[in-house]
């Protein structure tokens, strides 16, 4: 079964391949109205289950419009819906989902309750999301920065602030495409050290630096992610606030990278907190170019994941 579940879980030349392939639908979608759709229709006929138990904008929206445009059917399940685990166990939910759809996205939680819904499902499973990886964001972010300066690969991404799910995708995908990746942010905060020997087995240079100035020295790229989430008490935001403030992605500190790096954020966005307007909005920053191609690069692993 092709399930897309982690960047470090699929093949380099297939994840290259989805890129590619992703670019390519991109560009012949130029100038056409939004619902209209491909010239190719790959899921026609094909219905595609998408499951979430955490909320989404850009997620939910480029799933669904992605199905539709390649000639596909969704049905959008919120966790409250289904009862995930609680009124039906996991396993049984993925072998009742595989009579009547042909893809599940789930976007989740518990990385473990992705991993049982693949290990039960007879159709492909996609991680739209869990607490601990984010892997069709980085994706789109791949196929962001390779529309703006080429090929990444050998490139110096500097991650900034809390080492996520985010940053968690972005260090499976630097031993996969290839790049180099910097941390600096609170060591309360580092990244999973298995994520960071990984991509260094796989030859990517892999540093923490504490001081972010000196990290985005030379950089390609500049990446931030919220310092907090919707979900954490006030008392955690405020702690948060005050280890992350030294962290902020602002002109003075994108000014130590190279010229022409670019600036990513998955979004949402507090703006003025991890990342400020004047770099969100300044001539550097490719965030709504990041968040289209959330569109583009997940067709390209649903068609990938069927085989069409």
């Amino acid at each position: 079964m092709t399930h897309f579940l982690d960047i470090h879980k699929t093949d380099p030349a297939d994840l290259r391949h989805m890129i590619d392939h992703a670019g390519a639908m991109k560009t012949a979608r130029q100038g056409r109205p939004k619902g209209a759709p491909d010239d190719e229709q790959p899921l026609a006929g094909h219905m595609v289950a998408l499951i979430f138990e955490k909320p989404s904008t850009r997620t939910r929206v480029s799933f669904d419009v992605g199905v539709r445009q390649m000639g596909g059917q969704t049905m959008v399940l919120s966790g409250s819906d289904m009862q995930l685990g609680h009124g039906e166990n996991i396993a049984d939910t993925a072998r009742v989902l595989s009579r009547y759809v042909d893809l599940i996205m789930i976007r989740t939680f518990d990385e473990d309750v992705l991993l049982e819904l693949a290990e039960y499902a007879s159709v492909p499973v996609i991680n739209g999301l869990t607490d601990r990886t984010h892997p069709c964001q980085i994706m789109a972010d791949i196929l962001t920065f390779e529309e703006h300066r080429g090929p990444i690969k050998g490139k110096k991404v500097v991650w900034t602030g809390d080492g996520n799910n985010v940053c968690a995708s972005f260090l499976h995908a630097a031993g996969q495409f290839g790049f180099d990746l910097t941390f600096t942010g609170p060591s309360q905060l580092d990244p999973e050290e298995v994520f960071m020997n990984e991509a260094r087995a796989k030859g990517s240079k892999i540093i923490i630096e504490r001081d972010a100035f000196k990290a985005v020295e030379g950089a390609d790229l500049v990446v931030a992610d919220t310092w907090v989430s919707m979900h954490d008490a006030q008392s955690a935001k405020e702690r948060r606030h005050n280890m992350l403030r030294p962290y902020q992605v602002n002109e003075e500190l994108m000014s130590h990278a190279k010229p022409d790096a670019l600036f990513m954020h998955c979004l949402p966005a507090h703006r003025e907190e991890e990342a400020t307007s004047a770099v969100m909005d300044g001539p550097n920053s490719v965030i709504f170019d990041e968040a289209e191609n959330r569109l583009h690069a997940q067709k390209a692993v649903m068609r990938w994941c069927l085989g069409v």
